[in-house]
C-alpha cells in the first residue's frame, strides 16, 4: 500500500475493526481520528450528488485507495481494493473485493482480507495476485505485526470452483517474509509485494518496496515452494535519493507486438518496466530496461530514470498503480487510484474519497523509449449519441461549443492539424517542467501555436472549467524541430476555492508537423481523464465544479492561440455503468 511512514513514527489507536485494533498510522495519509467511523444515515450516497461517477469505479461510500491484487479467474475479472467500511478518511483498512465480466459493470463482495492474524493484526495492505501452475491464484500483501513491523503474507481462494472467490483463507506460517538484522531490512519500509514470476530455474522471484537511509529498494526475494522465500544478496534495483519504493510494478513487455505477456516471460524480444510509486513526491515513475535472469538486476535503459526528468503513468491525480496480465485477451491492463481535489469537510459532505482511474491497456512505443496507454475497448459500449465534429479551422481567438452531447459524462476524442508553425513560441531552455510551464501559460494566456484544444466541465459564462489543451514551440538550438506541451488547466475548474484545483503538464514526443495531434478526454462528473498523443501522455484531473455540474455542464473546442489549427473528431455520451 502507500504505507506513507514518516522519520517519526506515529501511533495512534483507531477504531476497533472486526474485534481487531489497527495502530499503524501513514504520515501522508492524514489522520483524522474524529472521522474515521463516521457513519453516513444512509448505506447509499447523496441521491443528487453531482460528483459521483457514472463509469469510473467507485463504492456506494467512505474511502478507497490503493488497486490491489487485479486479475482474471475463470473468465471474471476480480478488483480487490484498499477500502474504510467506517468512515470517509483513512483507516480501518480492509482487503474490499468485486468482480466483473467486462472490467466496466462491477458487483460487490464481502471484504476478501482483513485483520485476523497476529503477523497482520494491526493492518492488511497492498499486495499483488499471481496465478500459480494449474490456475490457482496466490495474493501475497502487507500485513501490520504486533510489533508494527511490516512483514508479507500469503492467503488462497477457500474454495477454487468459486469463480467469485469469496473467501479466502491466509496460511498459519505467515508471515512468510520478515524484517531481521540478519537481511538489514527496514521494518518501516517493507511493503507491497509484486506479482512473482517464475525464472528458468523453476525458481519465483518478486520484489518488495523498501528503502535504506533515502536510497528506494526493490528487494529481491526467491523462493522454489512460493511458501519459503529467501531474500536476495543484492536488490533487484536502487536509488540513491528516492526514498521509499512503495507499490513497485515490474513486468515484461513487447518489442515486436502490441500483445500482453504472462509476467514470467523474457527473452530477445522482450523489455521490462519497473514502476516506483515514491512517497517522497507521491509521484509514480517508470523505467523501461532489460532484465539480466542470471544475475538477477534490472538496468534500466540510457535516459530512463526514476526522478521528475522521467517518465510517469499519467502526470495528474494517479498513484499506487497496478498491472496485470488478462490472459483472456492477452493483454496488460493497468489500475490506478485517483484522490481527491476537495477538503477534507468537503469528503464527509458527499459521504466518499477516492476512485480507480478506467483500466488502461499498456503497450510499449514503437520507438521504444515509452510505453503507450490506452482505455479498454470495452468502455466504448458505453458509448451513445454520437456527435460528429467534421473538420473545421478554429481560427486564433476562436470558440465553439459541441451541441448534442451530455457534457457532464462524455467520450471526446479530437485531432488537431497545423499547417503554419511560424507564430510558433521560442521554448525557453529554463523551462524543463512541464507541470510549471502549464502553470506560467495557462489556457488564458495566449500564445503563437497554442493554447488550443478542449474546455471540459464549463459553464455556461465560462466562470468554470477545466482546459485540456496543447501549445507547441520551437527548439531553440532548432527551429525544424518542435516540443509539444500539453497541459490540464485546473485553475478554474470551480468556485469553490476549498479545493486543490493545481494545474498539471508534460511534454508529449510526437511530431507535430508530421502527425496530427490526438487529445481523447474522458469527462465523468468530477473527474476528466486525458491522453494526448494517442496515450503517450495522460493527465487525470479531480473538480468539482459549482456551476457546471449536471445538465448545466458544457463542452467547448477553443483555440486562444494567434495561429488557426483545424480539428475533427466525434464525442459521445456515455451511459452510465452499473458499478456496485
Amino acid at each position: 500500500m502507500a504505507m506513507m511512514i514518516s522519520s517519526l513514527w506515529q501511533f495512534c489507536l483507531l477504531s476497533l475493526l472486526l474485534s481487531y485494533a489497527v495502530v499503524e498510522l501513514q504520515a501522508s495519509h492524514l489522520v483524522y481520528s474524529d472521522l474515521q467511523t463516521t457513519q453516513l444515515t444512509s448505506t447509499q450516497p447523496q441521491a443528487k450528488d453531482p460528483y459521483r461517477t457514472g463509469y469510473h469505479f467507485q463504492p456506494p461510500k467512505n474511502w478507497i485507495n490503493d488497486p490491489n491484487g487485479p486479475m482474471i479467474y475463470k473468465g471474471i475479472y476480480h478488483l480487490f481494493y484498499q477500502y474504510n467500511p467506517k468512515g470517509v478518511v483513512w483507516g480501518n483498512i480492509v482487503w474490499a473485493h468485486s468482480t466483473s465480466t467486462d472490467l466496466v459493470n462491477w458487483i460487490p463482495h464481502e471484504a476478501a482480507i482483513y485483520p485476523s492474524q497476529p503477523s497482520d493484526i494491526n493492518g492488511c495492505w497492498s499486495g499483488s495476485a499471481t496465478i500459480l501452475p494449474g490456475g490457482k491464484p496466490a495474493m501475497l500483501y502487507t500485513g501490520i505485526n504486533p510489533q508494527n513491523q511490516q512483514v508479507q503474507n500469503l492467503a488462497f481462494p477457500k474454495n477454487l470452483s468459486d469463480p467469485f472467490l469469496r473467501e479466502w483463507v491466509k496460511v498459519p506460517q505467515n508471515p512468510l517474509m520478515a524484517p531481521t538484522l540478519a537481511n538489514q531490512v527496514n521494518a518501516s519500509s517493507f511493503r507491497d509485494p509484486t506479482t512473482a514470476w517464475l525464472g528458468p530455474d523453476k525458481r519465483w522471484r518478486l520484489i518488495i518496496g523498501s528503502k535504506r537511509h533515502q536510497r528506494g529498494l526493490a528487494i529481491l526475494y526467491r523462493s522454489k515452494d512460493f511458501m519459503h522465500w529467501t531474500k536476495a544478496k543484492h536488490p533487484l534495483h536502487s536509488k540513491e535519493k528516492n526514498g521509499m519504493w512503495e507499490c513497485p510494478d515490474f513486468f515484461p513487455i513487447s518489442k515486436t507486438s502490441s500483445v500482453g505477456l504472462d509476467t514470467s516471460t523474457n527473452g530477445p524480444n522482450v523489455k521490462h518496466v519497473l514502476k516506483v510509486s515514491l512517497d517522497n513526491t507521491r509521484k509514480e515513475y517508470y523505467t523501461i530496461g532489460t532484465y539480466n535472469i542470471s544475475k538477477d538486476i534490472y538496468i534500466p535503459d540510457k535516459g530512463s530514470v526514476e526522478s521528475d526528468s522521467g517518465l510517469r503513468y499519467d502526470y495528474g491525480k494517479f498513484y499506487a498503480s497496478k498491472t496485470f496480465f488478462d490472459s483472456a485477451k492477452n493483454r496488460r491492463i493497468l489500475w490506478g487510484w485517483i484522490n481527491e481535489s476537495s477538503s477534507v469537510n468537503g469528503d464527509v459532505k458527499k459521504g466518499w474519497s477516492g476512485l480507480q482511474a478506467i483500466p488502461r491497456t499498456i503497450v510499449l512505443d514503437k520507438s521504444g523509449k515509452q510505453l503507450v496507454q490506452w482505455p479498454i475497448v470495452e468502455l466504448e459500449k458505453l458509448r451513445t449519441k454520437e456527435v460528429t465534429l467534421p473538420s473545421t479551422v478554429l481560427k486564433g481567438g476562436s470558440l465553439h461549443e459541441v451541441f448534442g452531447v451530455t457534457a457532464a459524462q462524455a467520450d471526446v476524442e479530437v485531432a488537431f492539424e497545423i499547417s503554419d508553425f511560424k507564430k510558433a513560441e521560442v521554448l525557453d531552455p529554463s523551462w524543463t517542467n512541464p507541470q510549471i510551464l502549464c502553470s506560467k501559460k495557462g489556457a488564458s494566456v495566449k500564445g503563437g501555436l497554442g493554447p488550443f484544444g478542449l474546455l471540459t466541465l464549463a459553464s455556461k459564462d465560462l466562470k468554470e472549467n477545466t482546459a485540456v489543451f496543447y501549445r507547441i514551440f520551437k527548439s531553440q538550438n532548432n527551429y525544424k524541430k518542435y516540443v509539444v506541451l500539453m497541459c490540464s488547466d485546473q485553475s478554474r475548474s470551480s468556485l469553490n476555492q476549498d479545493n486543490d484545483m493545481t494545474t498539471y503538464g508534460a511534454f508529449v514526443t510526437v511530431d507535430p508537423v508530421h502527425e496530427k495531434l490526438s487529445l481523447r478526454s474522458l469527462i465523468d462528473h468530477s473527474i476528466v481523464e486525458s491522453f494526448g498523443g494517442e496515450g503517450k501522455a495522460c493527465i487525470t484531473a479531480r473538480v468539482y465544479p459549482t456551476l457546471a455540474v449536471d445538465g448545466d455542464a458544457h463542452l467547448y473546442a477553443f483555440n486562444y492561440g494567434s495561429e488557426s489549427v483545424k480539428i475533427a473528431g466525434s464525442a459521445w455520451s456515455l451511459k452510465t455503468a452499473k458499478i456496485n
